[in-house]
């Protein structure tokens, strides 16, 4: 039986809900994304116009697995990335910490779920050519070389520029970190 970090998946889907909804009061639509045959998704609410569609998070109801990554690089993930990575679809959901701003990455299909995949492996493989404890991203930041990651072993979240150890821890954990996340609507 497959254990939920009930909090952080709530903290997610909240937090989503949240955005879409201040998306609305500011534009008074759905979020927009261009169109894109190749790149299909449960998320898409409908035309807007010949170049964009409407969207808004779903939750994810397939079996996503991280299961092959893991037999792959003889590594278990820490639960709380297989749980935010497996709770919703979605385009990049825009944020403000008290560090910035921030964009939460999550997959927007079942497709978009295997480059995650296979981004993560590759961000893996790196960390340990440096012989750096393995982190796992889940945003990227408004300073194009700093990233948000949750530390593998603990599950703390921390800032951490590509290819370097992290230097500046933001959560004990990534619920704790998403509970206190605003939208930024751009």
């Amino acid at each position: 039986m497959k254990t939920v970090n009930v909090a952080l998946v709530n903290n997610l889907k909240s937090f989503a809900q949240q955005y879409v909804a201040h998306y609305v009061d500011k534009y008074a639509h759905l979020p927009l994304v261009e169109c894109d045959d190749n790149w299909p998704s449960n998320c898409l609410q409908g035309n807007n116009n010949e170049q964009t569609n409407f969207w808004q998070p779903v939750e994810v109801e397939d079996d996503l697995s991280f299961q092959n990554i893991e037999s792959a690089l003889e590594i278990s993930l820490h639960r709380d990335v297989k749980h935010y990575f497996t709770a919703l679809y979605s385009d990049s959901l825009h944020a403000r910490c008290k560090e910035g701003e921030l964009s939460l990455l999550l997959p927007w299909s079942d497709k978009d779920f295997e480059r995650l995949q296979e981004n993560i492996i590759g961000h893996v493989l790196m960390k340990r050519k440096l012989k750096q404890p393995v982190t796992i991203f889940f945003a990227v930041t408004d300073d194009e070389d700093c990233i948000l990651s949750v530390d593998n072993a603990t599950g703390e979240v921390w800032v951490e520029r590509v290819g370097c150890l992290p230097h500046k821890k933001l959560a004990d954990e990534l619920a704790v970190f998403i509970e206190q996340l605003i939208p930024a609507i751009p």
